[in-house]
């Protein structure tokens, strides 16, 4: 199980490329589409439930533009009886919809996911801005 869910990570870092130029349907792919689900965003907010997760990347999406870039850097991850994890920073230069230029972003992050028959699903992230 660990290397798929070591391959599913390569996944979940090109959907989060995606994200940040405005595309979230690569993340709203890999994210449960029902049942418990749960957000605590870098702003402080706490979302729950699938659809309403879901949703809110879904609009939080629209903030950026094309031209952002990021990615992570893993300090643990693993996967055990069907549930897996990482944990680390996601580092980011994103353009945002409203601004011009880049601005840069550096998140704490952590990530749970549950294998399902069609693959391991996001049901946690807890992003805060590391200072």
């Amino acid at each position: 199980m660990a290397q798929d869910f070591n391959t599913f990570m390569e996944t979940r870092e090109a959907a989060a490329r995606e994200y940040v130029q405005g595309r979230p349907e690569a993340l709203l792919a890999l994210s449960v589409e029902e049942g418990q689900s749960t957000f605590y965003d870098p702003m402080g907010g706490v979302t729950a439930g699938a659809v309403a997760v879901n949703n809110t990347n879904e609009a939080a999406a629209e903030r950026f533009a094309p031209g952002g870039t990021t990615h992570f850097e893993i300090l643990d991850q693993g996967a055990a009886g069907g549930i897996g994890f990482w944990t680390g920073f996601q580092h980011a230069e994103v353009c945002l919809a409203d601004e011009d230029g880049k601005t840069p972003m550096t998140l704490r992050v952590t990530e749970i996911f549950r294998e399902t028959e069609s693959g391991w699903k996001l049901i946690h992230r807890h992003a805060s801005r590391a200072r």
